[in-house]
């Protein structure tokens, strides 16, 4: 089960990220203010920081400092500062990803669980994804066939993505819609026709008999290299 920490003092903010985050199956743990967050970091092991900016004690950013002294964990800021000077300060202090407030929520945990699967090549598994027809990059998010880089959408990249890392292995409709367009499109499948499609009519010798991007009809698909 994934950790999250929520570090935010506005309550109605932290409950509401409790709520959502546990009913995904997420374990959350919360603090109110910096010091508690390094203290329930270093105690509780998160796999993904939330962090709010404002905090009534010290500056987010230190916080982002203290952090990277001995932990690579994502973080990703969530915080009401829009100037981009405050977002160029986040994200050189060592933060992943940046959200301003107002949020919505389909958003925030669409980049957690990118920042997630970002963590989850960082600390190990193969970076690099070879087939016979195309390479996939997940360390550097890129794609080459032939020797030449494939342009992807973000949502085919989403898409490409979850199937290289779990590759050899059926990943259900349902499981590929909501962790690329979130939960309210679990039910709509034909998303995944259409995307699946445009990989690969990019990636397949031949799109029509796919050797790599494989359909297993009405459960999922299956990446095979």
């Amino acid at each position: 089960m994934t950790k999250v920490l929520v570090v935010d003092d506005e309550p109605q903010i932290v409950r509401a990220l409790r709520i959502n985050l546990s009913a995904r199956g997420y374990s959350v743990l919360t603090a109110h203010d910096g010091t508690a967050a390094l203290k329930a970091a270093a105690e509780g092991k998160p796999d993904v920081v939330v962090l709010d900016l404002g905090l009534p004690d010290v500056d987010g950013t230190e916080v982002i400092a203290g952090l990277r002294g001995w932990t690579t964990v994502p973080i990703i800021v969530l915080s009401a500062r829009v100037d981009s000077a405050d977002k160029v300060q986040a994200l050189d202090a060592g933060a992943d990803d940046y959200v301003t407030k107002p949020f919505g929520m389909d958003e925030l945990l669409a980049r957690l669980r990118a920042a997630v699967r970002r963590s989850a090549v960082a600390e190990g598994e193969d970076a690099v994804v070879e087939t016979a027809s195309f390479t996939v990059d997940l360390a550097a998010k890129k794609v080459r066939r032939d020797g030449v880089e494939v342009h992807l959408t973000p949502t085919e990249w989403g898409l490409l993505e979850i199937l290289a890392r779990n590759r050899g292995r059926l990943v259900a409709q349902k499981q590929l819609l909501q962790e690329v367009w979130g939960p309210a499109y679990a039910k709509e499948t034909h998303y995944l026709r259409v995307y699946l499609a445009q990989l690969r009519r990019k990636l397949e010798p031949e799109p029509s008999r796919p050797r790599h991007l494989v359909t297993e009809p009405g459960m999922g698909y299956r990446f095979e290299l």
